[in-house]
């Protein structure tokens, strides 16, 4: 199951960045080894609003009771937007795997070689995937991605005979972006 969901987080890097965007973080939570769904980080302002934007990618994990968590994000991109200083490579696709007893990090660095360049300055990149360093089981993670991983274990309360499926609903509502694999879907 690993494999191939970093093998279709770095073709979604590739597509993404081909039409001149680095993908959005994204988290997949696990339950009982059945992939739940995909969710796309909202729209985020620079500074507070990411850090929070983050970190509530969490609510559709806690609200599965996912013992998994597959969070990805690119290292540059969310420095920026959370103005934090860049830690590791960069470029780089960053993904962790956790659990409620810890964590693993895999990092995939590339350069980026250009495509092309529009009129208006974007630039259409090809990510040329350098060789990845070892995994890091606990290494340190940005803040509102350990946010993320700790919030995705902690139950949520919600008085409603459904609350996975209002959860989705008021993350789609605050702009989040979710895909729901079949057993999930209601």
């Amino acid at each position: 199951m690993w494999d191939a969901l970093v093998g279709v987080v770095k073709n979604a890097y590739t597509a993404g960045l081909g039409e001149g965007a680095v993908p959005r973080p994204l988290i997949m939570p696990l339950v009982r080894g059945e992939l739940v769904g995909m969710a796309w980080v909202r729209p985020l302002k620079v500074g507070q609003d990411a850090l929070v934007g983050i970190a509530e990618m969490a609510n559709i994990a806690a609200a599965a009771g996912a013992d998994e968590v597959i969070l990805a994000w690119e290292t540059h991109d969310v420095a920026t937007a959370c103005e934090l200083p860049i830690v590791g490579p960069a470029p780089c696709l960053n993904m962790v795997l956790a659990t409620r007893e810890g964590h693993v990090l895999h990092q995939f660095p590339y350069d980026e070689q250009l495509l092309s360049r529009s009129a208006e300055g974007w630039a259409s990149v090809a990510p040329d995937w350098k060789p990845a360093p070892a995994p890091q089981p606990g290494a340190e993670l940005v803040p509102p991605i350990q946010a993320a991983v700790n919030f995705s274990f902690t139950p949520i309360k919600l008085d409603h005979p459904d609350p996975f499926g209002v959860t989705v609903v008021l993350m789609e509502e605050d702009g989040y972006r979710i895909s729901l694999t079949e057993p999930f879907v209601r």
